[in-house]
């Protein structure tokens, strides 16, 4: 016979879903990031309809999930968010870096608990850390500048669907060039 308070709370303890976490060499940390950046800056300026994809964003979220420590989500999001304010002039520096800072947080924390190497999970999570980048984005612009920022719903429910499904296809590339902790 079993005891049913006993599974209760193994299905729904606090340990987390997988310890295993991921390491990546130097120059992928160093690489990855800072051609993501790039693209987003210069890309853009000759291809118009690329301006949608936030790679810097991706590349943070895939960082932050495959680590699953929210400390190194925490380093990889401001040093990521840094570089993008002081590579791209119209944003104010620290933007990004704190928008960035907090993506990195969550996708580390939510990788605690989620198999994130599920696409269905990739792509909800692209989704809504895309969503989440540009209100937070919003909200900052409105309380820290006291600029008007523009926010609409629509436009960014369908760039935050465009992102997810490029983040699927990105993260199985960037998943081959990932060593076990």
């Amino acid at each position: 016979m079993t005891n049913i308070g006993s599974d209760f709370r193994e299905e729904f303890s606090e340990v987390p879903l997988k310890s295993r976490s991921w390491k990546f060499n130097a120059a992928a940390i160093v690489g990855i990031p800072l051609a993501a950046i790039l693209f987003q800056v210069y890309v853009p300026r000759f291809f118009v309809y690329l301006s949608y994809l936030e790679l810097p964003l991706l590349v943070t979220v895939y960082f932050s999930l495959m680590r699953r420590s929210p400390v190194a989500g925490v380093f990889f999001g401001a040093g990521i968010g840094l570089a993008q304010d002081a590579l791209s002039p119209p944003n104010p520096l620290g933007m990004f870096g704190i928008v960035k800072t907090l993506v990195g947080y969550f996708a580390a924390s939510a990788s605690l608990r989620f198999d994130v190497e599920n696409p269905m999970i990739r792509l909800v999570l692209g989704f809504f850390f895309f969503f989440f980048h540009q209100f937070f984005y919003w909200v900052l612009a409105h309380a820290l500048l006291s600029e008007t920022v523009d926010f609409d719903l629509e436009r960014t429910l369908v760039v935050a669907v465009l992102n997810a499904m490029v983040a699927v296809p990105l993260y199985h590339i960037l998943d081959k060039l990932r060593v076990a902790a």
